[in-house]
C-alpha cells in the first residue's frame, strides 16, 4: 500500500522560513516523480515544485529563488525548504507522487498526501 506522510506545516512570519517533508512508502522510490502543490482558499491547486526521478527540477515562477525542493533516497522523502515566505504563499500544501507501486511495479500511478497547512502572518 502506498502511503504519503506530510509534516512541517504551520505558522510562519512574513520573510521567515519553513520546511515541509513528505515520507513515501510503498513505491519504487527511485522511479518516482515527486512534487509539491498548494491550494489557497478559493483557488485551484497549483504546482509549486517538482523533482523528477531523472533529477530534473522545476519551480513555479512565483517561488523560484525562494523555495528549494529536494529528495532523499535513504529516508525516501521529498522536502520543500521555503525561505522568505510571503503572504501569497499561504495555503494547504500537498505532496504528490507519480510512481510505481511496489505491489504493482508495471503500473504508474498518482498519489496525494493529506495536505499540510501553511499560514503566513504579517
Amino acid at each position: 500500500q502506498v502511503r504519503l506522510g506530510e509534516s512541517g506545516g504551520g505558522l510562519v512570519q512574513t520573510g521567515g522560513s519553513l520546511r515541509l517533508s513528505c515520507y513515501v512508502s510503498g513505491t519504487i522510490f527511485s522511479s518516482d516523480d515527486l512534487s509539491w502543490y498548494r491550494q489557497a482558499p478559493g483557488r485551484q491547486r497549483e504546482l509549486v515544485a517538482r523533482i523528477r526521478a531523472s533529477g530534473r527540477i522545476d519551480y513555479a515562477a512565483a517561488v523560484k529563488g525562494r523555495f528549494t525542493v529536494s529528495r532523499d533516497s535513504v529516508t525516501m522523502s521529498v522536502s520543500l525548504q521555503m525561505d522568505n515566505v510571503q503572504p501569497e504563499d499561504e495555503g494547504v500544501y500537498y505532496c504528490n507522487v507519480i510512481g510505481r507501486p511496489s505491489a504493482t511495479p508495471l503500473t504508474r500511478e498518482e498519489f496525494w498526501g493529506q495536505g499540510t497547512p501553511v499560514t503566513v502572518s504579517s
